[in-house]
Parts: structure tokens; C-alpha cells; sequence
């Protein structure tokens, strides 16, 4: 009977549940797949150890599990051997497709130590789930291969894997981890959040203006379960370091071993911090790196830096002599004595060469000698014997100003590129034909020695002469430059050759004569006019480093062809003048480019891409700034980092947070400072000249494309290593046809 009732029992009894397995899909963030393709993309913020928190940290966490499990074997044992750098590479790209990171070597230094960690949490739950039973021994029996993992695991992987994790120094090495790991003194009790995700809820819950608590503190709150009692062991190690905190100074700390570790009485962990968690080291946490006895190689190179610094800091005393012996030179004159107009050079706006006399007698820089009565030089009246000139083009990069600029500390002459400066009358060279102002103005380039209306009436006769000159020109191939002579199959300039044979039949073939280029105020948000001279076109003949003119007129070729008219384009795309903006500027008038730079961007009512082509003394960039979703993307053909130009950086950075605050958005605490710069991986070029090529072909694909957002890759249209040299000439053609539509030149 009773056996009966037990089996009566037993048979009423609820199905035991204790062996059933709770299934959860395969987690592949479907979602943020999703969000991509729309163009939809996660911020992440970061808190002053440089760890990841915010609402999308775990968002982020989990989709980095994803990719390692798709792109990273289970076979590969090392995180850190080389066969793994393009997967590596592979999912940082993927990753910044979808969320908002600096693309800097220490967020991607972060993210793939995650990454890592990922991969070794993967590899340690196939090995529990499927090599081992209950009481986590490994079975002697062979595993079943996990078809549910299929997608990211082989067949032939699987069979490499068990055949790794079956070693018997493998065994070893996972009983004696099992062992340790199996009866923690102090166990952790925060599950996933971690402990940069802790400081943070804690931060926000006593609303403290800290930026960061001490790492005592994080490990005991770590330590607190879910009822909110301390164990009396982690309160007493608690209370010892507060003890000790007020005894051991920061310096000491750092160089020996943590506060936790002396009153846990345990090792530091080389490269982390304990009780911080991933991502902390001593270097980000204390500031600097833990010190150590330097290598002689260390001493060596040390030695040498300070030489260097030595022979610079006799450079520079030189030349605060030299500008102090020329600030005595500046008379505060009155208004007669201002009056610098010179008989020898023609009166007005003229081109002219610039040279310098010391060390040697050498041509250093183009530029227009500005020759006007009464002209001043940044508010003050000009030295005796010397003129007003505005740099366009340095051929000398190390060559000094004959007068620095006290104001702007400016002492060379690539940094003045774009602003005025005061040279010696006798190293300036120009020809002496004056040059004349324009009878009119047409909206476009005017002549400076005859009327509008008088170039319209010679222009059909002088059409029919071109094409004689060119006839006669084809006859004779010795007249035409070596770099035109086409070849069979060959790419022919016909522009360039028909408007180099205009400048040589018209008086432009002289030096100092100019054209004006009107820039109307939809271009750059101001009306201006833009000069051209004769050097300008020379340089593009010639395959020769652009000035600014150069540049704007590529701009209002631009402007010209696609957007006018066009006003998705034109409401979407616009331009910053780079004579407003530039290095020389930034130094001598931050506060006038910032101006500047905020009211163009105020005049946005919704996503605009600012085209802003910057040259930092003797090289072309190119910036496009989203000022709205405080994106800068940064286009350098040269492969150079944003972290080069300082003064720049920090110029943008200001007129976006200038921006924000009048147009009161409201942006959360922690993103506050966090303007997001991207550096495109665009063509480099191979030589020392092209860059300002590089910048107007960069525009003109970006418009052409019609997208705001730039890809880190840049555009797949356009992708490519290098730009050949038919695809500048391709640039040079639009600017030479360009010139001939707008009838610059006439014979």
C-alpha cells in the first residue's frame, strides 16, 4: 500500500523542471542592422577614465559580441596575433558605421580590448556548454557539432576547437582557473554593469559634480547586494583605505601600489587599475604613465631633443631681436606721414614676386603689392620703405618675414598666406605697366585696363584669331610645353591650351595684370571680389601649388554649374571663405573667424554640409562641417591627423558650441563637449603640390554625391588610393573652360 501511494504520488507530482533549458535566440542585433541602413547611428559617451557609459553602452557591448562571433574563429587562441588584423580592422569599421566614436587610437585601442574579452567569453561558454558536464569536468565523450550556431561556426572549426580545448596543458591551466575563480573572498555582485556603468548610476543618483570616484569606493559599492547590506570583510577593507588615503599621497600611490591594493594586501595587475574596471590604467587614471628607469636609447633620444631645443631657442632669440629691432621702426606718424604710395610701382592692386635678401639672395613667395595712399598695415601706418603685400603662393617654406607680426606672433612666411604683411620696396619685383580699374561690373570677371562692353566687341574677331593662333600653334609643337605635346590615345588640355594662347595674345601675357571675380553673397554669405592674376593662371598651366583665388573661383564654378537654380543643392551645400578663415587669422583675429564661422552657420534652418577649404600656411585641407548634428568631417590628402592643427580644432570646436547656445538647443551633460570629428580615409597624393587640386576635386565629388553624410571610406563612386594625374587635369579643364565662358581674357 505504501509503495502505492508513493506511486500515487508520484504520478499526481508536477513534471520536474530542473533539467530543462531555458532557449534564448542568437543575439545579432537585428536592430542596429536596421538603424543602419537608414542611416541611423547610437551616440556613446565616455567618462574621465575614457570608459564607455551612457544609454547605448550595452547596446554597444552587445553588438561588439555579435561581431567578434561573425568575424574572429573560435580556433584563434592569441588576441594579439597579426592574422587578425584585418577582422580586427573589419569590425572597427563596422562599429563606427553604426555609432558615434572618434575614429582615435585610443577609443579603437578600448573597443577591440573589448572585443577581445568578447572572444574569450565566447570561446569559455562553448567550452562549458559542450565539452563539460554538471560539475564543469570535460566529457570523454565526442560533442555534438552546434548546429544552432552555424552562422558563425564551421564545421571544420568545431573539430579544431575540441581538439584545442582536449589538450592536456589546456586542462591543466582551466582546472587551476576553475579553482581560483570558484570561491571568490570578495565576490562581485553588479552582474553586466560593471563598474564605469556604477560610477556613473551612482554619480547620477547623488547628482555629485565629481567626475570620477575613487576606485575604493567602486570596488565596496560593487560589493553591496541586492538587500543593500556590506559584509563586514568589505566594510572593514572599506574603512582601511580611507585610513590609508589620508596617509599615502597621490605620488606615492601611483609609484608603489594602489590604496585598495595595500589594504587588500595583493599585487597590482600591470596595465589596469583595480576596482576600476575595463579601460582604466594607470596612465589614464593617474595622468601619467608609472615611471621607470629610461633605456640609454631613451637618454639618447632625450639627449638629443634637448640640442634641438637648444639651437630652436637660439633661432627664436634671434628673431625676437629682429622683431623688436623692426616693432622701433614703426613711427605713429600723422595721417600724412601714413601716405606710402610709391611712384616706382604701379598705383593699386598689382602681382608681384617677393624676395629676400639673407641668407641668400632668393625668390621665396607670389603675392599683390597693395600700392594706396594712406593704406595702413592691422590699424598701424607701414615702416619707411615698404609696401603693403598679401601673400598668395610660398616657395620657401622656412623663409622668415622681413617684419614679423608682433600681434599674431607670426614670424614665417607660409603662416601669413591670405593676410597682409609689410615688405621692402627693393625686393619687390613688378613690371611696369599699371593696371587700370574696371569701367563696370558684370556679376562675374571684369578686365582692369578696358570696359565690359568693349571686350563683348572684340571677342568674335578675337575668336576667329585664337583659332589661327592655335592652327599655327599645332604647326609648330616646339611653342607648346613638353607636359602638352599629346600622345596617341593621350588625354589632351584643348581648354588649357586655348586659354594659355589667350593670356600670351592679351595683355595678361604681362605681369601685374588682373581680372576681377565677383562673389555673390549666397557663396560665402558676404559680397566680395575675388582677384586673378596672371601668376593664378600660371600655376595652373604649369601644374603649380593654388592661392586662394584659385580656389574661390573653383568655388564660384561650383556654384555656377550645380547649384544655381538647383535648391536641394544650393539649401544643402555651402561654402566658408578661406580668406576669412585661415591659419594667419586664427592667430592675429580668433575672435572675428569665430564671428564669422557662427553666422554662416546660423544661417542654417535645417542640415547643411559647410565646405571650407583651409590652408594651414603651405598646405590644402578640406572641412566639411554638419553644425546641426555637430559632425566635422576632415579631408587631408596628405594623411594627417585633425591633432596637428590645434588652432583649428579648437576654432571649429567654439563656433559649434557658439552655435548651439544661440540657437538654444538643449544637448545632455555628458555630450556637452563631445563634437564628433571624422577623419575620411580620401585619396592621398604622391608630391608636395596637388593638395589644393585634391580639396576643389574633394568639393565636387561631395556635391555630385548629394550626400551630408561623407562615409569613413569615403564615397565608393570615387574610391581610390591616389587620383591620377588625368582626374586633376580634369579639375583644371572645368577651371580653364570656366575662365573662357566668362570671357576673362579677350585679344
Amino acid at each position: 500500500m505504501a509503495s502505492d501511494q508513493e506511486n500515487s504520488q508520484d504520478a499526481n507530482a508536477p513534471d520536474d523542471t530542473s533539467e530543462k533549458e531555458i532557449t534564448r535566440g542568437i543575439t545579432i542585433m537585428k536592430s542596429i542592422i536596421r538603424d543602419r541602413d537608414k542611416a541611423v547611428t547610437y551616440n556613446v559617451n565616455w567618462n574621465a577614465d575614457n570608459q564607455l557609459i551612457g544609454s547605448n553602452a550595452a547596446k554597444l557591448a552587445s553588438y561588439i559580441g555579435t561581431l567578434v562571433r561573425m568575424h574572429i574563429p573560435i580556433t584563434a587562441t592569441r588576441w594579439s596575433n597579426k592574422e587578425l588584423g584585418s577582422a580586427k580592422d573589419k569590425i572597427w569599421t563596422e562599429i563606427l558605421r553604426s555609432f558615434n566614436i572618434e575614429d582615435t587610437t585610443i577609443r579603437k585601442k578600448y573597443i577591440l580590448q573589448l572585443a577581445g574579452k568578447r572572444h574569450r567569453g565566447w570561446r569559455t561558454f562553448l567550452t562549458n556548454k559542450y565539452l563539460k558536464d554538471k560539475e564543469i569536468f570535460f566529457v570523454e565523450y565526442d560533442p555534438e557539432y552546434p548546429v544552432k550556431y552555424a552562422i558563425f561556426i564551421t564545421e571544420e572549426e568545431w573539430v579544431a576547437f575540441v581538439a584545442q580545448r582536449r589538450d592536456e596543458n589546456f586542462k591543466k591551466v582551466s582546472a587551476t582557473n576553475r579553482e581560483r575563480a570558484s570561491n571568490p573572498t570578495y565576490a562581485y555582485k553588479k552582474g553586466r554593469l560593471g563598474y564605469a556603468r556604477l560610477e556613473e548610476k551612482i554619480l547620477d543618483e547623488t547628482k555629485s559634480d565629481a567626475t570620477s570616484l575613487p576606485p575604493h569606493v567602486l570596488w565596496k559599492e560593487a560589493r553591496v547586494g541586492k538587500d543593500g547590506t556590506v559584509r563586514d570583510d568589505v566594510q572593514h577593507i572599506y574603512d582601511e583605505c580611507e585610513t590609508l588615503s589620508q596617509s599615502i599621497s597621490t605620488a606615492e600611490d601611483q609609484e608603489n601600489m594602489s590604496v585598495l591594493s595595500r589594504a587588500l594586501n595583493v599585487p597590482e595587475y600591470p596595465g589596469r587599475v583595480r576596482g576600476k574596471g575595463h579601460g582604466c590604467t594607470p596612465t589614464s587614471l593617474y595622468k601619467n604613465p608609472r615611471r621607470r628607469n629610461p633605456s640609454n636609447q631613451e637618454v639618447m633620444e632625450t639627449l638629443q631633443a634637448l640640442q634641438a631645443q637648444v639651437l630652436q631657442l637660439q633661432k627664436d632669440n634671434e628673431r625676437y631681436r629682429c622683431m623688436e629691432k623692426c616693432s622701433s621702426q614703426l613711427k605713429e606718424t600723422s595721417e600724412k606721414a601714413s601716405i606710402n604710395c610709391q611712384n616706382k610701382f604701379p598705383e593699386g592692386i598689382s602681382s608681384c614676386q617677393l624676395y629676400l635678401s639673407s641668407p641668400t639672395y632668393r625668390l621665396v613667395g607670389k603675392g599683390k603689392v597693395h600700392n594706396t595712399s594712406g593704406d595702413l598695415l592691422h590699424h598701424r601706418p607701414l615702416p619707411d620703405g615698404h609696401l603693403k603685400v598679401s601673400v598668395d603662393v610660398v616657395l620657401d617654406k622656412d623663409a622668415l618675414l622681413p617684419i614679423p607680426d608682433i600681434v599674431s606672433e607670426t614670424t614665417l612666411l607660409r603662416d601669413a598666406i591670405g593676410s597682409f604683411v609689410a615688405w621692402p620696396l627693393d625686393l619687390i619685383f613688378i613690371d611696369d605697366e599699371t593696371p587700370t580699374k574696371p569701367a563696370s561690373k558684370d556679376k562675374g570677371i571684369l578686365r582692369h585696363n578696358e570696359s565690359v562692353a568693349s571686350q563683348k566687341e572684340v571677342f568674335a574677331q578675337g575668336s576667329q584669331q585664337l583659332s589661327q593662333k592655335i592652327g599655327s600653334r599645332q604647326k609648330n609643337k616646339r611653342d607648346l610645353p613638353v607636359t602638352y605635346l599629346p600622345k596617341k590615345g593621350a588625354f589632351v588640355p584643348r581648354y588649357q591650351i586655348s586659354l594659355e594662347t589667350l593670356v600670351d595674345s592679351s595683355d595678361m601675357a604681362t605681369a601685374g595684370a588682373i581680372r576681377l571675380l565677383d562673389m555673390e553673397e549666397d557663396i560665402f554669405g558676404y559680397s566680395c571680389t575675388e582677384t586673378i592674376g596672371k601668376e593664378d593662371l600660371e600655376h595652373i598651366f604649369r601644374h603649380q601649388e593654388l592661392g586662394v583665388g584659385v580656389i574661390h573661383t573653383y568655388i564660384r564654378f561650383l556654384y555656377d554649374n550645380f547649384m544655381r537654380g538647383n535648391d536641394q543643392l544650393s539649401n544643402r551645400f555651402r561654402f566658408v571663405s578661406s580668406s576669412l578663415v585661415n591659419k594667419a587669422l586664427i592667430c592675429r583675429e580668433p575672435d572675428s573667424c569665430r564671428k564669422y564661422l557662427v553666422k554662416r552657420f546660423m544661417a542654417s534652418s535645417t542640415n547643411n554640409l559647410y565646405l571650407w577649404p583651409y590652408n594651414s600656411g603651405c598646405h590644402w585641407l578640406l572641412l566639411a562641417i554638419d553644425p546641426l548634428k555637430e559632425v566635422v568631417y576632415f579631408l587631408n590628402s596628405i594623411d594627417g591627423e585633425w591633432t596637428n592643427y590645434p588652432d583649428m580644432k579648437q576654432l571649429v570646436d567654439t563656433s559649434i558650441k557658439v552655435f548651439r547656445s544661440q540657437r538654444q538647443a538643449r544637448v545632455p551633460r555628458t555630450k556637452s563637449s563631445n563634437i564628433t570629428w571624422i577623419k575620411v580615409q580620401c585619396p592621398l597624393q604622391r608630391n608636395g603640390i596637388d593638395c589644393g587640386y585634391f580639396v576643389m576635386r574633394f568639393m565636387r565629388e561631395i556635391i555630385n554625391m548629394n550626400q551630408i553624410e561623407i562615409p569613413i571610406t569615403y564615397f565608393d563612386e570615387y574610391k581610390c588610393a591616389h587620383y591620377t594625374r588625368l582626374q586633376l587635369e580634369q579639375i583644371k579643364e572645368e577651371l580653364c573652360q570656366y575662365f573662357i565662358e566668362k570671357r576673362l581674357i579677350s585679344i
